[in-house]
């Protein structure tokens, strides 16, 4: 299991992950495309939260799951959040190369819980 923190920028107003040893640009930690959206469900209002993922099925979690990857997009890959709190959504969430990052791989299944 892995958590990380996201925060929404005070100036931008956009979601971000804060992944402290990340060597690259800000802008490759920016949350877009459906994932901006299923933080803003999670975030309850907050500017900044904790998340856990896992790639085992875990109790309390909400499961995101692999659609496709989209080369023709950018390197990445689609997801798809059926539902969130039990309540449904058929989310469409597009994940950046920092998920291979994270995991080495685009998983299958990506199972998240707001901490």
């Amino acid at each position: 299991m892995k958590s990380y923190d996201f925060y929404k920028d005070s100036w931008t107003d956009y979601w971000y992950v804060d992944i402290p040893n990340w060597a690259g640009e800000k802008a490759d930690l920016q949350m877009v495309e459906g994932a901006d959206t299923m933080l803003e469900l999670m975030s309850q209002g907050d500017r900044r939260f904790r998340v856990s993922f896992s790639t085992q099925k875990e109790m309390g979690f909400d499961k995101l799951e692999f659609v496709r990857e989209t080369p023709e997009y950018e390197e990445g890959a689609l997801y798809n959040l059926k539902t969130f709190c039990g309540i449904d959504y058929e989310l469409s969430v597009w994940l950046c190369n920092v998920t291979k990052w994270v995991f080495g791989n685009f998983p299958n299944e990506i199972y998240v819980k707001r901490n």
